[in-house]
């Protein structure tokens, strides 16, 4: 059976080869058949460094699009955890940052690692609202999680950070793609767009607010951080752009050669059918496993695994699932159907 969604999808659903069996999209996307032929090509020619640049540029206005902000409010980057750390020299001395409990590391551990006296302290991430006190300067969170594929409750998060004045920071990097997500809501934005957005891996975005911007040293700062980085290559005199791309690092060319043609396929889909599509999927395999559904609908499915006996099932049935905190893992994407659902299934309940 094929669903209306899977059908509206369908434009996107073709720029996947044999994705069968396939469910792990929250460990690392699928590549699409038009990121395939950029990077062929381009390996098959001579560099063209102009090229390059403009499947930056290009890269960076498709996830601006995604995200529902202008270009100007987006630097590019390779690593989260890099783009953490620019957040983390900018707080002040014995300032307090509040994550979730179990929270992926690559968004805690530069806080914890910056020194100055900078506390890290958590709470559940269904309770991390009620977390939020007057001496809490910035929250970090993921807005869905890793380990367990919970959603977490963005508005109440805001809302609670609004009161105290708090910072609010937030990893889509397991979002992006599956769902709608407004960047404009948060002070920081970080996603990593090797999962869910199926770009090669070392393409990585931090969307700011204005006045954040503007609070944080662009400590990082190397050529591409210019306003004209081709002026920017000697010495320390280079002006800086006006906009996020102060906070560029010197992107890896091929990898975005690659994710230039899977942002834009992902910026012109709608993400709320993808949600709808995905969410259903997760949902039909719930309902089949006898697993409590989630408060948020989400594309990622885990139960207890402690052994990994669940994971080796279905890895013995040849299906691409993962484990994750003694936990297995299934993550349902917009190239899967309801025939990965059930395979899943058999597999589990043989």
């Amino acid at each position: 059976m094929i669903s209306a969604a899977t059908e509206t999808l369908a434009p996107l659903r073709a720029e996947f080869g044999n994705s069968a069996g396939y469910l792990a999209a929250c460990t690392t996307g699928l590549p699409m058949r038009s990121s395939r032929r950029a990077v062929l090509a381009d390996l098959q020619g001579r560099p063209d460094i102009a090229q390059y640049s403009r499947a930056v540029e290009a890269s960076r206005e498709h996830f601006a699009a995604l995200v529902g902000v202008g270009a100007d409010r987006v630097a590019v980057g390779s690593q989260t955890s890099v783009q953490v750390s620019l957040l983390a020299a900018a707080l002040p001395e014995g300032a307090t940052v509040l994550v979730p409990e179990n929270e992926f590391s690559s968004l805690v551990l530069p806080f914890v690692h910056a020194g100055r006296g900078i506390r890290v302290r958590t709470a559940p991430l269904s309770r991390l609202a009620d977390g939020i006190s007057a001496d809490v300067d910035l929250v970090a969170f993921s807005l869905v999680q890793s380990a367990c594929g919970h959603v977490a409750d963005l508005d109440a998060i805001c809302i609670a950070a609004d009161a105290v004045g708090a910072r609010v920071v937030c990893d889509a990097t397991q979002a992006v793609g599956w769902m709608p997500v407004d960047a404009a809501r948060v002070d920081a934005l970080l996603c990593h767009a090797y999962k869910w957005l199926c770009c090669p891996r070392g393409v990585a975005f931090m969307v700011l607010s204005a006045d954040y911007a503007r609070a944080l040293a662009p400590v990082h700062a190397g050529w591409y951080a210019g306003e004209d980085p081709w002026s920017s290559c000697y010495g320390g005199g280079a002006e800086l752009a006006s906009s996020a791309r102060r906070f560029d690092v010197s992107p890896a060319w091929q990898a975005f050669v690659g994710a230039e043609p899977a942002l834009h396929a992902f910026a012109r889909t709608d993400l709320a059918q993808v949600h709808a599509h995905v969410t259903a999927l997760a949902g039909r395999f719930r309902a089949a496993m006898g697993l409590k559904e989630s408060d948020t609908p989400t594309a990622i499915v885990t139960w207890v695994d402690p052994g990994g006996d669940d994971l080796a099932r279905l890895q013995a049935a040849g299906i691409t699932a993962s484990g994750r905190n003694g936990r297995a893992r299934v993550a349902f994407h917009v190239f899967n159907d309801e025939t990965d659902v059930d395979r899943a299934v058999a597999a589990l309940r043989g």
